[in-house]
């Protein structure tokens, strides 16, 4: 594994840093916006991601913030918890209660780190993983449609299909068709040429652009678009067409942006099962973003996941006691980052840094970034995340692979992150049971009269192959000889042996004589030796066969 001081490569962690600290502001606001919390909620997430988790992870590239996965869970958890008998809802009432969930959910969190669970994410197929991968690449560019086209919708965020709006990805798209701001096309367009320029070979050969990032200056053109631009007479942009980002005086002072728990509800059953919900889904969301980022880091450094866990609990400790939504590590923040060419954990926790500066210090400049400057950028990223040449890789290698993959990508797609991988997971198992279920075992029939059938076991035998069992012994003629193999048989299931108990027990009657090799339950054979009721005590019955095996 490949390691870094926090300053090796400070030349493309800070670049890499604001890139993440653009992507990431208006992924906050939308987050928080999809979850029903406050606006501000999502700002402090982000803070406490790059800060805090950023500095106690072990990943260099990943890059964490509010959790996308959690927002339905989220939104639901303050209605219900801010709606009194009445059927009144109270933000001021729900929200601080399920700030002390997401508190609960980060100790959690940390138990489940020292329990070294972190080991979970391995146990996901690389075309799962590589599946995920490409459908948010493709999301990102859809979600990213309307944004480039100026169309005035509200922050993405939930990166389910079905929108809060009303429409889908696909329908905001259409909806968008009607409703372009061409100076919004204009500054995706020159940011797309500026991107595309970036990547060329020439380019980079260039000492100073190999220094001053690509999305580093489409965002200093979006910036001086949203100044010039309007001077023209007709391009203007809307205030939903830009970063907004909350601003102490609006809201009446610093102290009061931030929120404290409300530890009321401490002992009620429901608080804690929504802590534990929350615990256990962002682990889940953290350590597959953990294990498509490792995939994705040119270094291929490998995360240690339990620490990992121990990072994000701590993270949702912090955020839940000081205002914000849960943290998860994120993938849009960790391919924007390691495509901007960020190498150590330094850019995470400067863009962390650059979110508390800026809201702070430099809000009305950030607000003058068009949310068209940042689609070109994530136009970018998801394309090289869902490259046409993964989906030709994938469908080369194998049918089964291509199957997963495809099922992962539609499922993500016309879903949501969470419910998708579910579903290539699940595909994967079912995959994995059918081959069990149709290779169990090989059965031989014999070809030249006085030879032996044999019946090799495979290495698992569950009671899913009850049935193929069965079926091929019915079919075993009378007055024959059969082996049955089991040394290669590692786990045989109890009703498959009672299945193989009750054949033999049977073989006196149909005059067929068994040999096993191997061993199963309490027959047991170190070479090969034989269960035959049929065989009189002076041997005197036994075929010539059957003589040869016990003599060798």
């Amino acid at each position: 594994m490949s390691v870094y001081s926090p300053f090796s490569s400070f030349g493309k962690d800070l670049p890499a840093g604001l890139v993440v600290f653009l992507v990431a502001v208006p992924l906050c606001l939308g987050i928080a916006l999809a979850s029903g919390a406050p606006l501000f909620s999502g700002i402090i997430a982000g803070m406490v991601g790059g800060i805090i988790v950023g500095s106690l992870s072990g990943s260099n590239i990943g890059v964490s913030g509010p959790a996308a996965g959690l927002a339905v869970i989220v939104a639901d958890a303050i209605l219900q918890l801010g709606t009194n008998e009445a059927g009144v809802f109270s933000m001021a009432v729900g929200f601080p209660i399920f700030l002390s969930a997401v508190v609960i959910a980060g100790a959690m969190q940390i138990a489940l780190a020292f329990a070294r669970a972190g080991i979970v994410g391995y146990f996901f197929p690389n075309a799962v993983i590589k599946g995920m991968l490409s459908a948010i690449g493709i999301m990102i560019v859809l979600k990213q449609i309307p944004h480039a086209l100026g169309h005035d919708v509200i922050a993405e965020g939930f990166d389910g299909f079905w929108q809060s709006d009303g429409e889908n990805t696909i329908t905001e798209i259409w909806v968008a068709l009607g409703d372009i701001n061409p100076a919004a096309v204009i500054v995706t367009l020159v940011s797309m040429a500026i991107l595309i320029l970036w990547e060329r070979p020439f380019m980079k050969r260039i000492k100073v652009f190999g220094i001053i990032q690509g999305p580093l200056v489409v965002v200093a053109f979006g910036i001086f678009a949203y100044n010039f631009l309007p001077q023209l007479g007709t391009f203007n942009f809307a205030m939903d067409e830009m970063v907004g980002i909350p601003t102490a005086t609006e809201a009446g002072g610093v102290l009061n942006l931030f929120t404290t728990p409300d530890w009321s509800m401490l002992w009620s059953k429901q608080l804690w099962l929504l802590a534990f919900t929350i615990a256990i889904v962002a682990s889940l969301e953290t350590l597959l973003c953990v294990e498509a980022t490792d995939k994705l880091d040119p270094d291929k450094n490998v995360t240690p996941t339990n620490r990992e866990l121990l990072a994000q609990g701590v993270g949702n400790m912090v955020s839940g006691l000081i205002g914000g939504l849960p943290v998860t590590q994120v993938i849009v923040r960790s391919s924007a980052n390691i495509q901007s060419g960020g190498r150590t954990k330094l850019s995470a926790i400067f863009h962390g840094l650059l979110i508390v500066v800026s809201v702070f210090l430099l809000p009305d400049l950030l607000n003058m970034i068009p949310l068209s400057s940042l689609a070109a950028i994530l136009f970018v990223v998801g394309y090289k995340l869902a490259k046409p040449s993964v989906f030709v890789e994938m469908y080369n290698k194998n049918r089964g692979l291509f199957i997963k993959f495809m099922v992962t990508v539609l499922a993500i797609i016309f879903t949501d992150l969470l419910i998708g991988i579910m579903i290539g997971l699940g595909l994967g198992i079912l995959m994995i049971l059918y081959r069990n279920y149709a290779l169990p075992f090989s059965f031989s029939e014999k070809i030249e009269p006085g030879e032996p059938i044999e019946f090799k076991l495979s290495e698992n035998v569950t009671f899913l192959n009850k049935a193929n069992i069965m079926e091929a012994l019915k079919a075993v003629p009378d007055n024959s000889q059969v082996v049955i193999d089991a040394t290669q048989s590692h786990y045989i299931h109890p009703d498959v042996i009672d299945i193989l108990h009750d054949f033999m027990d049977q073989a006196e009657r149909r005059d067929i004589t068994v040999c096993v090799n191997g061993s199963f339950d309490d027959v047991n054979v170190n070479h090969m030796e034989y269960y035959l009721k049929k065989v009189s005590k002076d041997g005197s019955q036994k075929t010539p066969y059957l003589k040869q095996v016990l003599t060798q």
